[in-house]
């Protein structure tokens, strides 16, 4: 991904989260995407993988009616050669790193990450 394209990717991801359009943030992934987070374990209750667009979807929209006053400030992000690591704070002031794995311009696997030991962090959806 060139510098452009990152800043484009990231500007709608953020934007879509922050305006709670998770049609617009799903259009970034894949179809079979495979997203992990140890906020879907506790919101679905299950091992924290999510398998496919449509459970991503379901996911999502359930997290966001537990967490209304979601918002993401994108602090930095960083690129691999198949890879984005977007550093953020949520609306605790939790930090946060989603980690996206792309084949082409979309998501194959997806890891919501937080940071150990800081009890805020997991108060997001990633």
């Amino acid at each position: 991904m060139d510098r452009e394209s990152i800043e484009r990717f990231v500007n709608s991801w953020a934007s879509a989260w922050n305006t709670h359009d998770v049609e617009a943030v799903l259009a970034h992934f894949a179809e079979d995407v495979v997203f992990s987070s140890p906020v879907a374990a506790r919101v679905l209750g299950s091992d924290g993988v999510v398998r496919g667009k449509d459970a991503l979807r379901a996911y999502w929209t359930e997290a966001l009616t537990l967490v209304p006053d979601l918002r993401f400030e994108v602090l930095g992000c960083y690129a691999g050669v198949d890879c984005l690591v977007v550093h953020y704070r949520n609306q605790v002031g939790g930090l946060v790193n989603e980690v996206l794995v792309f084949d082409g311009p979309l998501v194959v696997r997806g890891y919501g990450t937080y940071l150990s030991g800081d009890r805020s962090a997991p108060a997001g959806i990633g």
